[in-house]
């Protein structure tokens, strides 16, 4: 979720997160287990597994339920086994939609997704149909001034140290990240001691859909809204571009 609106979309999904964050951890546990599994659990030599730690430390999750996790992902401790599943689609406007979940069971994954999509409005498309629009990337949002940040030494700082793009957005810092380059910009950020909000993958769009209509914008949302509340999903992706105004009057 890009574009002018960009931090109005952030403020809309970090609400939603704030509202659950047991269910924020429990998706952490799982990416941490996971990358450890596919690249093996030095993070230093992992990248995915690097990013993940540096996410899971910035939602506060506790030194040993990280540590926990990731041997569980090299098999030196018990655990379920995660399979990844993407599902790609279509919401109201033509929004590109990408679903990525990480399930202990395809069969209940792929009915829950099936039957959201199909009740609220959108269209589940094949495979590769919209993931050719996204890219991974990092994401840290660092603030906000009330909380004693500089933001032209926090733009700088994260410049320095390799971000790709900065925005100032209500006295907070949004900062993009190559997703190898996740842990590095936060934790320069967080040495220097500026309050970092969240790190964490994101899938970003190259292409935005500008979404005016009122009803299409809150059908949309809704959309988004009711596949991330599915237990098995761990990020929905999203193409959409709404005005903050727009934005604000549908967070009323």
């Amino acid at each position: 979720m890009a574009g002018h609106s960009k931090w109005a979309n952030i403020k809309h999904r970090k609400a939603a997160q704030d509202a659950k964050r047991a269910k924020v951890w429990t998706r952490l546990i799982r990416e941490v287990t996971i990358a450890a599994r596919e690249g093996g659990g030095d993070p230093e030599a992992n990248p995915r597994l690097r990013a993940a730690v540096t996410s899971a430390r910035a939602a506060n999750m506790p030194n040993d339920t990280v540590e926990r996790a990731i041997k569980k992902g090299t098999g030196d401790l018990d655990g379920v086994s995660y399979e990844e599943i993407n599902y790609e689609g279509y919401g109201p406007g033509g929004v590109a939609l990408l679903v990525e979940t990480q399930t202990d069971n395809k069969n209940r994954t792929a009915a829950e997704v099936r039957h959201v999509f199909t009740k609220y409005n959108g269209k589940l498309g094949s495979t590769g149909c919209v993931a050719y629009l996204f890219e991974r990337k990092g994401l840290i949002v660092v603030g906000s001034e009330e909380a004693g940040i500089d933001v032209d030494a926090v733009m700088d700082l994260a410049i320095e140290n390799g971000a790709e793009d900065v925005e100032e957005a209500e006295g907070n810092v949004v900062v993009t990240t190559a997703f190898e380059d996740l842990h590095n910009v936060s934790s320069a950020i967080q040495e220097a001691g500026h309050p970092v909000q969240s790190a964490e993958l994101v899938m970003e769009p190259s292409t935005e859909v500008k979404i005016t209509d009122e009803k299409e914008a809150a059908g949309v949302l809704r959309l988004v809204n009711m596949l991330d509340d599915l237990d098995d999903v761990s990020r929905v992706s999203a193409n959409f571009d709404i005005d903050d105004d727009l934005m604000a009057k549908l967070d009323s």
